[in-house]
C-alpha cells in the first residue's frame, strides 16, 4: 500500500497541466455499449477508475485499448459483441459509477444484471433514481441476491422528473433514452459539464439530444447509434485543487489545459478568500501573495460550489485569518478528513452538516490516513504547508481520480515522493544437513 511523504514549506512555482475529467470519461466509456462500432476517446486520464471500467467492460466481452504517452491518452472501445450484459459485485464494489452501465446495457441488449454498489440498497441511495427512471421507460426491474435485474423488449419514451438532482442518474437515463422508442423528457436534471460532455458524444454517435447542461433534457430515440471520436473535457476538480495548492503555498502557479468557465463558483469563492487569479482561454494563473481571509462555503449542485472541492477548501480555510463555516449539503459523512487535519494542528469543529474552521492555524507534520478520493487531495494540500515531513497513507484513493499527482506537484517545486509499503522479510528456515 503506497504512501506519500511530503515536506511542507515550498511555494509552488511554474506551470502545471490538467488531465481529462475522470467523471466525464467514465460515462463516455459506458456509452460505447450503445453501439457495435468503435468509439474513440481522447484526453482520457490515466487513473485507477478508468482501469476499473476497462475491466468491467472487458468482462462483458468489449474490446478496450488504453493508450497513453504518444497515444495522447486515447482509448478505443469496441462493443460489437456483448457476451454477458452483467456487472459483478467484485468490480462494482470498488466504484459506484459502475452502475452507469445499467441504462446502456438495457437499451442495447434488452436485459441487464448489475450488482448494487457496496453498502447500497434500493431506496436509500441515489441508485433508486436510476431504477425509477428506467421503470418509467418501461423496464421490468427486480432485485435478487444483491443484484438489480432489468429487462425490456424495447424502452419507450416517457416524462421523467427526478425527485433529487443526480449526476449519474441523469447520465444513465440519458444513455438509455437514446435508443428508446419515441421522445423522452427529463426534468430536474443535473447540469454539470460532464453531463453536457456525454450528450455531445452521444449526438456524435447519432443520438438526438437537446438541452443537456440545463434542467430539462429532451431525447428523441433512434433505432441505432454508430461509432464516433470525442475528446474528453478537462478535469475541473483537478484544476481547482491545483489552484488552491498555489494559493495555499503562496506560490505563482499557472494551471493550464483547463476550462475556466467550469470553475466559476470556485474562483468566486477564492476571490472572497483573498486569492488573486487571472484567467485566459484555457488556463488560470493563481498568485498567492495576498493574505487569506475567512469565507463561508455551502456546497450545492452545479453551478454551485462543488462538494468535490469541499475538503480542499477546508485545507485553505485552516490558513485563512478568521472563522470559515463550511456547510455540506450534498453528501453525509463527508468531513472525515477534518479529523486528520485536526491531528495536524487545525482548529475545526464539526456540527452536523457544518464544519467551523478557525484560522490561521500553524500545521505540523504527522502521519495521516486518507479516507476517500477528495479527502486524500485535501491532506496533500495541508501537508504542503505543514512544518516538517508528513506521511499520507492509503493514497490508492487519490490514484482513483488524480493522474500522477505527485509528479505534477514535484514539477512545480513540491517536496513529495511516493513510497511503497515495506513488508517484513520472511524468516528463512535453517538448512537441514543430511
Amino acid at each position: 500500500m503506497d504512501k506519500f511523504v511530503i515536506r511542507g514549506g515550498n511555494p509552488l512555482l511554474g506551470t502545471i497541466r490538467v488531465s481529462g475529467a475522470k467523471n466525464a470519461a467514465l460515462p463516455a466509456m459506458a456509452a460505447a455499449l450503445l453501439t457495435d462500432e468503435p468509439v474513440i476517446l481522447e484526453n482520457v486520464p490515466q487513473v485507477r477508475d478508468i482501469e476499473t471500467t476497462r475491466k468491467l467492460l472487458a468482462s462483458m466481452g468489449a474490446e478496450v485499448e488504453l493508450g497513453y504517452g504518444r497515444a495522447q491518452h486515447r482509448t478505443t472501445l469496441c462493443c460489437s459483441r456483448i457476451a454477458a450484459p452483467e456487472a459483478s459485485y467484485e468490480l462494482v464494489k470498488t466504484m459506484r459509477a459502475s452502475t452507469l452501465v445499467l441504462g446502456p446495457l438495457l437499451a442495447r441488449c434488452g436485459t441487464a444484471r448489475i450488482s448494487l454498489p457496496g453498502g447500497c440498497a434500493i431506496g436509500s441511495r441515489p441508485i433508486d433514481l436510476h431504477i425509477n427512471g428506467l421503470e418509467r421507460l418501461g423496464a421490468n426491474i427486480t432485485q435478487d441476491h444483491g443484484y438489480v435485474e432489468a429487462s425490456a423488449r424495447r424502452l419507450k419514451g416517457a416524462e421523467i422528473i427526478f425527485d433529487k438532482i443526480t449526476v449519474t442518474g441523469t447520465e444513465d437515463l440519458l444513455m438509455a433514452a437514446t435508443l428508446a422508442e419515441g421522445e423522452t423528457v427529463m426534468q430536474n436534471c443535473a447540469r454539470e459539464p460532464e453531463v453536457a460532455d456525454l450528450a455531445n458524444l452521444l449526438n456524435k454517435m447519432g443520438a438526438l439530444i437537446e438541452g443537456a447542461g440545463t434542467a430539462t433534457i429532451r431525447v428523441r430515440g433512434v433505432e441505432k447509434l454508430h461509432g464516433a471520436r470525442h475528446r474528453i473535457i478537462p478535469d475541473r476538480i483537478e484544476a481547482a485543487t491545483f489552484i488552491i495548492a498555489g494559493a495555499l503555498t503562496g506560490g505563482d502557479l499557472n494551471v493550464t489545459g483547463c476550462e475556466p468557465r467550469h470553475l466559476g463558483a470556485v474562483l468566486q469563492k477564492l476571490s472572497e478568500a483573498g486569492v488573486k487569479t487571472a484567467c485566459s482561454e484555457d488556463s488560470v494563473r493563481v498568485m498567492g501573495d495576498n493574505p487569506l481571509v475567512a469565507a463561508d462555503v455551502v456546497t450545492e449542485e452545479y453551478p454551485g460550489f462543488p462538494t468535490d472541492m469541499q475538503a480542499q477548501y477546508m485545507a485553505l480555510a485552516t490558513q485563512a485569518n478568521g472563522t470559515s463555516i463550511i456547510t455540506e449539503n450534498i453528501f453525509e459523512n463527508r468531513f472525515m478528513h477534518a479529523l486528520e487535519m485536526v491531528r495536524m494542528g487545525a482548529n475545526i469543529k464539526i456540527e452536523g452538516r457544518r464544519a467551523v474552521v478557525r484560522g490561521k492555524s500553524p500545521l505540523s507534520a504527522t502521519a495521516v490516513l486518507a479516507s476517500d478520493l477528495r479527502a486524500s487531495a485535501s491532506l496533500v494540500l495541508a501537508a504542503l504547508v505543514a512544518d516538517g515531513e508528513s506521511i499520507i497513507d492509503r493514497v490508492y484513493h487519490i490514484d482513483r481520480g488524480y493522474e500522477h499527482i505527485e509528479e505534477k506537484l514535484r514539477g512545480v517545486g513540491a517536496q513529495i515522493r511516493r513510497i511503497g509499503e515495506i513488508l517484513p522479510k520472511k524468516a528463512t528456515a535453517p538448512a537441514v544437513r543430511a
